[in-house]
């Protein structure tokens, strides 16, 4: 058997269970003259060697079974363990701690793996699922690699457990969908699922097995901005890949602000920050237009838009977007009515921009009333 010493994430004890295939029993035990703290603006643990600290945790007891698991998963993010020497009540022992690559990341405020577990404890115990069922198949790192986007991913799942309204629509009940089999093809930034399953018809049978491929795609928002005093409204424009792979003569597009949800974000947080690094805005309100699946058929992508009240002078336009991510955007800040000309003539094809440009048109009066 193998001692471990655990101080960060896998204190949550749903977490080591996916982790390393079973639950051991902890037991409290401290190392001295270590601490730990958030890493800046992340959200994982950095230890340090530090005179008189005092680092809690647990020290579990696992098979050799249970401890190639957890070294595959720690160790797809760059942990290296170590030996050293815990404290427990029944007196010192040696023990294997994992500690994160030294990579200059600045410490912040002190650890706390329950205000960790509060914002990103279910998220993170369905993203290692997806993690550790690569386990014996694919490279730690090549998978911790997407864990970003798994993420998102999960949360996306998460959220859409969220029971919705039926009223006129079937009200699913379990055991109306079966799935036999689920594959995953590929998987990187997106990836593709064919699962072969049945579906319960409306007449009460079962269809036999058929095929269904799904491309997997995160949660995202859509944010139009408006100036109800100025009656004006900010698109941006950029290049995207889809209309030109699709042959699309001109695969630059006018669109409302967006960007994916990423894991633990809500999709308010989501709208706010994509809002800042797109376009520099500040948004002094938003407003729920919908919640929708824009092309349910074989893409999972489930989209929250929302207009976005805020102060459009002339400076707000330029360009903007995330360098890291390569992006290059153009902000245009026009007339309402501007818009609409848009739509009409088709230079507008994104659809959340029509949807958010007809929604905005049947609230506008209200808006400005407000």
């Amino acid at each position: 058997m193998a001692e471990l010493f655990l101080y960060g994430t896998l204190l949550h004890a749903p977490l080591l269970e996916v982790v390393a295939g079973t639950r051991p029993r902890m037991r409290p035990a401290v190392m001295h003259d270590h601490a730990a703290y958030w890493a800046a603006d992340d959200d994982y643990p950095l230890v340090r060697a530090e005179p008189g600290g005092r680092l809690e945790g647990a020290l579990i007891s696992v098979d050799e079974a249970a401890r190639v698991r957890i070294d595959y998963y720690e160790g797809g993010f760059g942990y290296a363990s170590f030996e050293r020497v815990v404290e427990t009540e029944d007196g010192p022992v040696c023990a294997q701690v994992y500690f994160p690559p030294e990579d200059g990341t600045t410490p912040g405020a002190p650890w706390s793996v329950a205000d960790w577990a509060a914002d990103w404890g279910p998220v993170s115990v369905e993203a290692a699922r997806e993690m550790m069922a690569h386990f014996g198949h694919r490279p730690a790192r090549e998978v911790a690699g997407r864990y970003v986007a798994i993420l998102s991913r999960v949360g996306s799942k998460l959220r859409a457990r969220e029971p919705g309204p039926a009223t006129l629509r079937r009200a699913a009940a379990p055991g109306d969908v079966q799935c036999e089999r689920l594959r995953e093809p590929y998987a990187n930034f997106f990836s593709v699922e064919e699962a072969e399953l049945r579906f319960r018809r409306f007449d009460g049978s079962m269809t036999p097995v058929v095929t269904r491929a799904s491309f997997i795609a995160t949660d995202a928002v859509t944010v139009l901005p408006y100036d109800p005093r100025r009656e004006r409204v900010m698109v941006i424009e950029q290049f995207r890949p889809g209309p030109w792979s699709r042959g699309d003569a001109n695969p630059w597009s006018l669109e409302p602000i967006a960007g994916r949800i990423d894991g633990g974000e809500s999709p308010e947080i989501a709208a706010r920050r994509e809002a800042g690094e797109e376009a520099g805005l500040a948004l002094s309100r938003l407003v729920p237009i919908g919640q929708y699946y824009p092309s349910p058929g074989a893409v999972t992508e489930y989209i929250y838009s929302y207009l976005g009240i805020a102060e459009l002078p002339d400076t707000a336009s330029g360009l903007g977007g995330a360098p890291s991510e390569t992006e290059d955007i153009r902000a245009h800040v026009i007339p309402v009515a501007r818009l609409m000309e848009l739509l009409s003539s088709g230079e507008a094809r994104n659809g959340p921009l029509v949807l958010s440009a007809l929604w905005l048109m049947r609230e506008r009066e209200a808006l400005r009333g407000a």
